[in-house]
């Protein structure tokens, strides 16, 4: 008909529009807010509560009308909802594993009955989460609870598990870490952020009506993310987990910092993620995929484009046609759009050009998407992009130029790959520094992948079987960090003591003391400031020997010879690395009565019970070598069709600050589980006993170990310890030391974010605490191992 606007089938197909999108009802969702008269209070020792005289906080939909408001609770209100978890706790881990299963797939059916009032209420709060991606969760967990006395037998639960997300923190997220906490045991407290609170609650009752123990499972609703650092100054509380973004995480971990409560993050939101699109890619597949991620999807991540120099061409004009006619994208506020403005502005002065659906507007909070092609590497929309449909391209033209754009960003959450050649899908995937890698599809989660987070994404496993172990701690174990308040310190000042003066000895020089080296860079030699400490011999004045006193500089040094070499010990293969390790056990035995002698003189035991200890150390050094190659990856069970590979990965340079206790069995108990999983090490012996520990440096130089892998750095524990924090390129610290010691680790070590494993040299009662060294238990084995390795979720789909 003429005039007609009426589009036709082929009309539509040829602009690839979206149909309009259907209308979703909210009555369900409207009446249990109604039945709260929209004023949702605490969920606390199995029910609502609503203490009176508390703030509130008002969440907004899309329109800027109120859903609900929230309560903001408060110290009284934290210490009711501790005295209800460790109650839960007594109660849910009392049961057995059959019975804590059943009450995980009792909500299953209870999602069945109310998933849709879940559903709506989930889009009301702008938090979207399907009931369906829920059950998958339940069921893999269920089964968990079930199967965790049989598969992870010596392994108990910590007790009450605070979880906590920030505002932009997806329901999903949250129950990722929920759930695995519940099916090991513990009872949790969620802090949600304000749009997964509502939602949070309203799973929190349905856990109760499926048969959860009172207090098993409390909420606490607050202003702000610092709620969770209320709530860690309770005593009862004995691990936190965070996800969100990671200013909100930085601000929790310093202000929980010697609080005792150790912490991981998980801080996705924001990260900056490389789609790589290969010339042996089906292009149609990739740039609809590319488009759906970047403009279409709820932005939780930020996308940058990688693309082959030799489909460059075809890869912008296939964006053109997708990209012609779509709308704008609202935006929160007209700030967003001033922010998104500046950042087009810059990429076009540095050279990019834009590709856009429609002229921007000239005001207001909308903004078109946007491709910015040619963005250079170091463009703030590439390093650190801000709000707003904006997708950076960059080009590359051999594979190491596309893993090194994909290594290019701080963060390391997840990287998108596009190729029809499997080979180079798998090398690409290994080479990136991510947790997950998607090839040839995008952003597909299940519960069974374990994923890390690298590099500024993650100190922790989510997902999976090793995601279990977070929530786990060994049942022979070391104790963990005291409860305490937080020490009042000067955070610029730790470690900046002045050593004391060494006194020139006037007594005959053929008697004097011997002068040790340290070991850097697989040579041993004196520090950088050519300064050494004296060494006293237990129980008097008399000095033993003069020590290197290394610094920052040592620090710098030993780090810049480790990152050369760890690479290409990490891609050793295992059994060469445990050949290695055996060579280093041979290389003890060998020098059995020498490294003997020194542990007799330095901790004053007698010779048998130091000839013991190298025994058990060179016992420890071949366990670590059997494990090399026995402890791996492998297939996952995905239920879509496919392949899902889980690998674990060297963290990379480990800084490891050793105990007074046992000083040569725990020194090589540390070194093996950092090498054996390929990472290289710098090591930081006893203040008080470091003899062994230099005596060893022999036994490292006559083994086949590459030279830098292993660094030895004596001094002040505190000023070492600070070099280790502060150095931008070590990945963990394993720490014994003071309690001023482990607070400032958990202050510092936020950016970039380091994996920490602390421990106080003394207990409250003046006793040595940590670990028992002497202990060859299963379980603090794997578990030294775990704290070493990374994990890398791998996806192939295969339809």
């Amino acid at each position: 008909m003429a005039g007609s606007t009426t589009k036709t089938v082929y009309d539509i197909f040829l602009s690839m529009e979206n149909g309009p999108a259907s209308t979703s009802s909210t009555v369900n969702a409207q009446a249990w807010l109604d039945h709260h008269s929209r004023s949702l209070g605490l969920f606390i020792n199995g029910k609502f509560v609503q203490p009176a005289g508390r703030q509130s906080r008002s969440l907004a939909d899309s329109k800027g009308g109120v859903v609900c408001n929230t309560a903001c609770a408060e110290d009284e209100d934290i210490s009711q909802c501790a005295t209800s978890a460790v109650n839960g706790y007594k109660s849910w881990s009392s049961l057995t594993c059959f019975q804590r299963a059943k009450v995980l797939l009792r909500l299953v059916s209870a999602l069945g009955l109310h998933g849709q009032c879940l559903t709506e209420l989930c889009g009301l709060c702008e938090n979207p989460c399907s009931p369906s991606s829920l059950v998958r969760l339940l069921q893999y967990y269920s089964c968990w609870a079930q199967l965790r006395d049989t598969f992870i037998s010596d392994w108990t639960p910590i007790g009450v598990v605070a979880v906590v997300t920030s505002d932009n923190c997806s329901l999903y997220s949250l129950m990722l870490k929920v759930l695995p906490a519940l099916a090991m045991g513990n009872s949790v407290i969620v802090i949600p952020g304000q749009s997964s609170g509502p939602p949070a609650l309203l799973l929190a009752q349905l856990f109760m009506g499926a048969g959860l123990p009172v207090g098993a499972l409390n909420v606490l609703t607050g202003s702000d993310v610092m709620l969770g650092a209320k709530v860690a100054q309770n005593p009862n509380i004995g691990y936190m987990t965070y996800s969100g973004d990671k200013q909100d995480g930085v601000m929790l971990c310093t202000a929980s910092a010697g609080m005792g409560v150790p912490v991981s993050l998980s801080p996705s939101i924001g990260s900056t993620c490389p789609f790589i699109i290969f010339e042996s890619a089906d292009i149609d597949s990739a740039v609809e995929e590319v488009i759906e991620t970047a403009f279409k999807k709820k932005k939780e991540i930020h996308w940058v484009l990688c693309v082959q120099e030799s489909v460059s061409d075809s890869v912008v004009a296939r964006l053109k046609l997708r990209l012609a006619g779509m709308k704008c994208v609202t935006l929160h506020s007209e700030a967003e759009r001033l922010l998104v403005d500046a950042a087009v502005q810059q990429a076009q002065q540095q050279g990019a050009m834009l590709i856009q659906s429609c002229a921007a507007p000239p005001s207001g909070a909308q903004y078109p998407p946007t491709v910015l092609c040619g963005s250079a590497p170091s463009s703030p929309c590439v390093v650190n992009p801000g709000p707003g449909p904006l997708l950076p391209l960059m080009t590359f033209r051999t594979n190491s130029e596309a893993v090194a754009m994909g290594n290019h960003s701080p963060h390391g959450f997840a990287a998108s790959i596009w190729t029809e050649d499997l080979t180079l899908a798998l090398e690409t995937a290994k080479s990136l520094s991510v947790g997950f890698v998607w090839v040839n599809s995008n952003s597909v989660y299940d519960p069974c992948l374990p994923v890390s987070g690298h590099k500024d994404s993650g100190t922790c496993t989510d997902g999976g079987r090793e995601g279990l172990y977070q929530f786990l701690r060994p049942s022979i174990s070391c104790p963990p960090l005291p409860r305490s308040l937080s020490i009042s310190m000067n955070y610029s000042n730790f470690g900046t003591e002045v050593p004391a003066p060494v006194i020139p000895d006037a007594s005959d020089p053929s008697n004097a003391p011997p002068t040790y080296l340290q070991f850097v860079a697989g040579k041993a030699c004196k520090s950088v400031s050519g300064t050494n400490f004296p060494l006293q011999a237990p129980g008097c004045d008399t000095v033993l020997a003069f020590c290197p006193d290394g610094g920052r500089k040592d620090v710098r040094n030993a780090v810049e010879a480790a990152i050369k070499v760890q690479p290409g010990w990490a891609k050793k293969s295992q059994s060469a690395r445990a050949q290695s390790l055996y060579s280093l056990a041979k290389g003890l035995e060998a020098k059995r009565q020498a490294i003997a002698a020194s542990v007799t003189t330095q901790t004053g035991t007698s010779p048998d019970e130091a000839d013991k200890e190298v025994e058990m150390s060179i016992v420890r050094l071949n366990i670590w070598g059997a494990y090399c190659d026995k402890v791996q990856g492998g297939s996952l069970p995905m239920p879509q069709s496919g392949s899902a590979l889980s690998i674990p990965e060297a963290l990379g340079v480990v800084g490891v600050v050793l105990p007074d206790k046992n000083p040569l069995l725990s020194m090589v108990t540390l070194l093996g589980a950092a090498i054996a999983t390929g990472n290289a090490v710098i090591m930081v012996p006893s203040q008080k006993y470091p003899l062994p520990a230099l005596t060893f440096i022999q036994v490292i130089q006559s083994s086949d170990l590459p030279a830098g892998l292993v660094n030895v750095i004596t001094g002040s524990r505190d000023q070492l310890t600070v070099a280790l924090a502060t150095h931008s390129v070590i990945k963990a610290i394993w720490y014994w030391g003071s309690a001023e010691g482990c607070q400032y680790l958990q202050h510092t070590c936020t950016s970039p974010l380091k994996t920490l494993r602390l421990f106080r040299q003394k207990d409250e009662d003046g006793k040595d605490g940590g670990i028992d060294w002497s202990q060859s238990h299963p379980s603090l084995l794997e578990e030294l191992w775990r704290n070493a390795v990374q994990w890398k979720s791998v996806w192939i789909p295969t339809a």
